[in-house]
């Protein structure tokens, strides 16, 4: 047991004192195959109305655990009690009959059926004993479940008119006319915007309130300061933290999950460390694209990390889209002090400039490609087509951009889509290693990444920074630009409102100045 899990462990109950507990899985374990995926994990949440969160790496058992939980994974070895009752799941419907229900990552809701008949799906739709089903009753009994929720929607629109945020809240609805007592929400923020996860959370609060218990799962420590009361973490397999969440915080809950607190802790001690920058490596000055920006000006230092904040819609993606010769401009750059013309990607490849668009799986990466030729595929841009692939060169090339990232894969010839997020983003950033750039820059860089993988990500671009590469990232994360930049230019409506050094940049002042309250 490391330092760290000594300090944030609680102490365990006896067998009596949680006989009451809502839910307690104890020494759940499951094999797939050669692949030990839980080695005796244990969840406890001990009262009604508790959102308690599982956290864990891509990995660690957590899918697995909540796949116990809602009966699509039959356990090899443990318990489950409810209510201090035993029982077991052959399968979901075993699950729902006992008050467990589970809103996934993907959404999954009948975009042709009425907000009604998605709620009350199946035998739960009102029936008159001659007619059937009554759309009438079955709407107004959907009425009154979507009111308990704050939800003001009509029950006879189609769902395929609703909005994202919208049909996970209907997965929400449904789940409550289950009489669910146990809700699994999956990483339920990852698509949303600010807006509709504040939404969310008072959904949430108004679940807590009616004694619903809520098992979260998120990559995003925001969400899990904001909404959480207690979490159980997961390291391999095995549960090595239960606590209170007012007992943790960023540090200690990445020092669980990865089992190294010296490591969290020489981190930030590096990120306060920074050294002088007389090199400018990447000047911008008057930038515009048309109808989006206007009149940027910026620079960014050799080993300097300049962070790109702003609401939706306030231009960061498109200044660096334009940057990477994405989008047409005007204005000037210059890199290393030499006049540069953005004009397509190529011209920028061969200036020094790298990009790193936000969605990897779409524009980042090929995922049916192998870890090596994504590695790799930047640094072959230069090759004729038809030349055979140097593959001693190639291994050479992509193992050292894969050593640089700590990327965690089987071979170099795993296809990339066989690995976790946050090995598929490291591979998106060390594709740019294999070729000596100057400038790097970053959209999103940690989107859809678990926090130790997040951890990680900006661990290893610090170390780029004080190699000397010049990164320039946009980020919707306010707490990741505050951690990993140097200073901060602030947009808004596609205009430059603030440039702020990192003492500066409280959270608070940037998400104000974001929000145009200068």
């Amino acid at each position: 047991m490391s330092s760290a899990e000594s300090k944030v462990r609680t102490e365990k109950p006896a067998d009596g004192e949680a006989g009451g507990a809502v839910l307690r899985m104890r020494g759940i374990e499951k094999r797939y195959g050669g692949v030990h995926a839980l080695r005796g994990a244990e969840l406890t949440i001990r009262e009604p109305g508790v959102v308690h969160a599982l956290i864990g790496e891509n990995g660690s058992g957590k899918s697995s655990l909540l796949g116990v939980l809602a009966g699509s994974v039959r356990p090899d070895g443990g318990t489950i009690e409810m209510a201090g009752e035993q029982c077991s799941f052959r399968s979901p419907v075993d699950a729902v009959a006992r008050g467990i229900a589970m809103v996934s990552q993907e959404i999954a809701v009948a975009p042709d059926l009425t907000i009604a008949e998605n709620v009350l799906l199946g035998h739960r739709l009102v029936r008159d004993r001659v007619a059937g089903v009554s759309p009438r009753k079955s709407r107004a009994k959907a009425r009154e479940i979507l009111d308990g929720l704050g939800l003001d929607y009509d029950p006879g629109a189609l769902v395929r008119d609703l909005r994202p945020d919208q049909r996970q809240m209907i997965e929400i609805a449904r789940a409550v006319s289950m009489e669910a007592r146990i809700l699994i929400l999956d990483e339920p923020t990852s698509s949303l915007t600010d807006d509709e996860v504040d939404g969310l959370f008072t959904t949430i609060r108004r679940l807590k309130a009616q004694g619903v218990a809520i098992l979260f799962v998120s990559h995003r420590l925001d969400d899990l300061f904001e909404v959480v009361d207690e979490a159980t973490v997961l390291r391999d397999g095995q549960t090595v933290c239960e606590a209170p969440m007012k007992e943790l915080d960023a540090d200690r809950i990445v020092a669980e999950m990865i089992g190294d607190a010296g490591a969290v802790a020489a981190k930030r001690g590096a990120a306060r460390r920074r050294g002088p920058r007389d090199r400018v490596a990447l000047s911008v000055k008057g930038l515009d694209v048309e109808g989006l920006l206007r009149e940027i000006d910026l620079t960014v230092h050799a080993g300097e990390v300049v962070g790109v904040a702003g609401l939706a819609g306030s231009g960061r993606s498109e200044l660096l889209e334009a940057l990477f010769g994405v989008r047409p401009s005007s204005g000037t750059v210059e890199v290393e002090g030499e006049p540069f013309r953005p004009e397509d990607p190529r011209a920028s490849i061969r200036a020094g400039i790298g990009y790193l668009p936000p969605e990897r799986k779409t524009a980042g990466l090929s995922l049916q490609m192998s870890v090596r030729d994504n590695l790799t595929a930047i640094h072959n841009l230069g090759r004729l087509r038809l030349a055979s692939p140097r593959r001693r060169q190639e291994n050479e090339v992509a193992g050292r951009a894969a050593s640089a990232m700590g990327v965690k894969t089987a071979s170099l010839a795993t296809p990339v889509g066989a690995l976790s997020g946050g090995n598929q983003q490291k591979v998106a950033l060390g594709r740019w290693l294999a070729v000596e750039g100057k400038v790097l820059l970053l959209d999103e860089p940690t989107r859809g990444v678990d926090i130790a993988a997040k951890w990680e990500i900006h661990r290893r671009l610090r170390d780029l920074a004080d190699e000397g590469l010049a990164l320039l990232v946009s980020s919707s994360e306010i707490d990741e630009l505050g951690e990993l930049c140097d200073r901060i230019l602030v947009l808004f409506r596609g205009r430059q409102v603030a440039f702020l050094d990192r003492e500066q940049a409280s959270e608070d002042r940037l998400a104000r100045i974001a929000g145009g309250h200068l």
